[in-house]
């Protein structure tokens, strides 16, 4: 019995892959990652992950000014080595172009995780300290508490290059930076 061939783009080069990598690979699957130089694959989510995800981008939509966009799922170059996909960014009209697969770290305002049980210790410690070090001014990290979303409201502090923490919301996300928004998290429910 023969096992399948693996394609070649599973071996990493001997210096890992760069960003630009990612755009080149034939048959990538869909919403791979490259966090210091190394392939991540997305798991399947939960029903959790889909419905906050769909409300904060709904919700992120009405609330932002015309000149800003609210993009799912698109992944954004921090540096050569890492490209992460955000659940949710925030970027001006300006940086968006209709063929583009990527976003750059300095164009992005807003960043949005939602934690997966898979992706835990990327989303809580790795990839907050990569969109910090890369100026993204504030980052979102949601968590799934007891089945109730808990939102983990950060802005960062130009003279460290590190995110505080300005707010942890249960139920509401009422928020005047980066822009006024007022959302009613127990809506998850609903959706």
């Amino acid at each position: 019995m023969t096992s399948p061939s693996l394609p070649d783009w599973v071996f990493p080069p001997p210096r890992g892959f760069v960003a630009e990598d990612l755009d080149r690979i034939p048959d990538l699957p869909a919403h791979t990652e490259l966090i210091d130089g190394s392939l991540v694959f997305a798991s399947p989510q939960a029903s959790f992950h889909m419905r906050t995800v769909s409300l904060l981008e709904s919700e992120l939509r009405r609330a932002a000014p015309a000149e800003l966009r609210v993009r799912r799922e698109m992944s954004v170059i921090l540096d050569t080595d890492q490209r992460p996909e955000p659940d949710l960014c925030v970027i001006p009209a300006r940086a968006d172009a209709r063929r583009q697969t990527f976003y750059r770290g300095q164009d992005v305002m807003l960043v949005v995780e939602v934690v997966s049980p898979e992706s835990k210790a990327r989303d809580r410690k790795r990839k907050p300290v990569l969109y910090a070090e890369a100026g993204i001014p504030h980052f979102w990290r949601v968590e799934d508490q007891s089945d109730e979303a808990v939102v983990y409201v950060y802005e960062l502090d130009p003279a460290t290059k590190a995110y505080a923490v300005t707010g942890i919301h249960h139920d509401r996300l009422k928020l005047t930076v980066p822009f006024d928004l007022d959302i009613d998290l127990t809506e998850i429910d609903r959706i």
